[in-house]
């Protein structure tokens, strides 16, 4: 059994690794097998101490699945929602999202998709963009306004 100090410094280079949210610390620290008590008590301390913060984690979250992985609003809303990311700090880290990247990024999408098709394959294309792009999590009202743009 570790002792609540080990456990603060186990969990400490846990979260200096990347950003982690407040249920993914929990969970690492009953796998360690702290009891629930001192498992509240070391998220607080790691909380005062600036190395868990919520917030941060969804804005770093929400930016690093756009940018990197492509990911509209409803995945990342729903990928925050699993790691139990209070509602107020998924909205302020899809907030950190441009619009104009944001548009940009589902047209590209959407264009990749639409590459070398006939008129003839035209509808069916653009349905199967559109389901595409929806499954990433972008909504699917902007998915149509920007496919008929295109």
């Amino acid at each position: 059994m570790l002792s609540r100090e080990e456990a603060f410094q186990k969990a400490r280079h846990y979260c200096t690794y990347r950003e982690r949210s407040q249920q993914e610390v929990r969970d690492k620290l009953y796998s360690l097998g702290l009891h629930s008590n001192d498992v509240e008590n070391v998220i607080a301390d790691l909380i005062t101490a600036g190395f868990l913060n919520e917030e941060r984690f969804a804005r770093a979250y929400a930016g690093g699945k756009f940018r990197i992985n492509g990911w509209g609003k409803n995945k990342i809303r729903n990928g925050l929602l699993q790691k139990k990311v209070s509602p107020k700090c998924i909205e302020l880290g899809l907030s950190g999202i441009d619009e104009r990247d944001y548009v940009n990024k589902l047209k590209k999408i959407l264009s990749s998709k639409l590459k070398g098709v006939t008129k003839k394959e035209l509808l069916i294309q653009r349905h199967k963009a559109a389901q595409f792009a929806i499954g990433k999590g972008f909504e699917s009202a902007l998915v149509w306004e920007v496919l008929n743009e295109l």
